[in-house]
């Protein structure tokens, strides 16, 4: 008897992949055939991380495949709101072929499309089952169900402009959002044409996920119980981690640095400053320097992700000599297996960009947070860390903009000397670990969801 067969499909960004992938692992596991669809671009970088693990295939019955993107390949493929449009466009167009070409076997028949931040009228087309798979907070979500009245309060227009500053917090308990840091009015220089687009296309395909026949999430039910009153059809089945199911993260669109590991194992317990601003977040080389010599000053150990696009030409940006005087504490990494690191004993805290999936991957290792939020939800994710959950702090700008070395220093010095910090970072970790426990909240919604499919 064959394997009933899953379509997965992820937007093309390491946020989304990552998670995405887990899940399709997960449901490998018990018994599914998945085919994960990729744009070609991103397919081509998640083979070779896969490749090198070695950790996809055979008896998993996960076949990876690739569909055009429309774009050439010397194209900007962080402009999202380009890529959103184009993508979904063309994404819609091809999978229906996949999906006609795949369902001529009648033993490999896909029985459900799960769909993440791309709308495909192909599978309502095609009669196939839906489930949208939503991979950020759900505090995000609700902010997009909450557009309407966003727009009749003045603070907003119709195009997503924003028109009123103002703070909005949509339930006691839940993050305060600046009205002038939505997710679609930021994004590191983006042009307001581009934040126009990049809004219609998020709205129209919320709009469209409403009609999915199944709403789940890479989140858990008692990490933000407000946001799942206010989205009551979403079932949360998360935290989606690698090490929950005894198993390695996959779908990296960078090499992972593992000698970063060797180096941790030579350090102290709780004594390493974790510094990591995920795929998207670049700077300027003055906050580039400023970081630099902020990490020197605090005199501690330090891993630093250094992405190759983090800033331009980042090997000639570091400070005049930085590298030669850290050298027996700094480790700088182009990008590191970060599922590994954060559970390593010597891990103190977590300098990040506060991206959903880092977060969750924080919480779930008992960490403390130095948040350094660039775009999009991230500044949703920093309200949760600092505001609701009380697990870390933000960082203040100067009257130029510039996170100084010296504020970085006083942060650090003041969340790792925070005893409640660290106690509530455990407890929340406790809360995140125990719902995909068995019989756990997430881990009774992902049992529903398998029954749902295979009925």
């Amino acid at each position: 008897m064959s394997r009933p067969h899953i379509l997965a499909v992820a937007y093309p960004a390491q946020g989304h992949v990552i998670p995405l992938l887990e899940l399709s692992q997960c449901l490998a596991r018990h018994g599914f055939r998945v085919t994960f669809v990729n744009t070609e671009h991103t397919h081509n970088r998640v083979m070779n991380d896969l490749q090198e693990k070695n950790s996809i295939g055979g008896e998993n019955q996960i076949h990876l495949a690739s569909i055009p993107d429309a774009l050439e390949p010397w194209e900007d493929r962080n402009n999202l709101s380009k890529v959103m449009e184009i993508t979904r466009k063309v994404m819609s167009e091809k999978l229906e072929e996949l999906i006609e070409k795949i369902n001529r076997d009648e033993d490999e028949k896909i029985i459900c499309v799960i769909v993440d931040g791309i709308t495909i009228p192909v599978a309502e087309k095609m009669k196939i089952r839906k489930v949208v798979f939503w991979p950020a907070a759900v505090a995000t979500l609700a902010l997009f169900y909450d557009i309407p009245k966003l727009i009749d309060d003045g603070i907003i227009d119709k195009d997503g402009t924003t028109v009123k500053k103002q703070v909005i917090q949509l339930a006691q308990n839940m993050p305060k959002i600046d009205s002038t840091k939505l997710m679609w009015t930021i994004g590191g220089g983006v042009d307001l044409t581009s934040q126009k687009r990049m809004f219609e296309s998020l709205y129209n395909q919320i709009e469209a996920d409403k009609a999915a026949d199944y709403l789940i999430c890479n989140s858990v039910y008692d990490l933000e119980p407000e946001a799942f009153t206010l989205v009551p059809n979403i079932l949360p089945i998360g935290p989606l981690l690698g090490s929950t199911r005894q198993g390695n993260s996959a779908g990296s669109f960078w090499p992972e640095d593992s000698t970063c590991l060797k180096w941790l194992d030579q350090q102290l317990p709780h004594s390493v400053i974790y510094v990591a601003f995920g795929s998207c977040t670049v700077l300027d080389k003055t906050q580039f320097q400023e970081l630099a010599l902020g990490l020197e000053l605090t005199n501690r150990p330090f891993l630093w992700v250094v992405r190759p696009d983090i800033t331009d030409e980042a090997n000639e940006s570091y400070p005049e000599g930085f590298q030669e005087r850290v050298a027996g504490r700094g480790q700088l990494v182009g990008w590191a297996p970060q599922q590994k690191v954060l559970s390593h004993p010597s891990i103190a805290c977590f300098f990040s960009h506060c991206g959903w999936n880092s977060t969750l991957e924080g919480v779930s290792n008992g960490l403390p947070f130095l948040c350094w939020p660039y775009f999009a939800d991230q500044f949703i994710d920093e309200s949760y860390i600092c505001d609701i959950w009380k697990v870390g702090l933000k960082f203040n700008k100067d009257e130029s903009g510039i996170i100084t070395k010296e504020e970085i220093k006083s942060k650090v010095e003041k969340v790792l000397g925070d005893e409640s910090v660290k106690a509530r970072a455990l407890e929340l970790q406790e809360t995140a670990l125990k719902s995909v426990k068995e019989g756990g909240q997430s881990d009774r919604n992902f049992k529903k969801l398998i029954e749902w499919i295979k009925a």
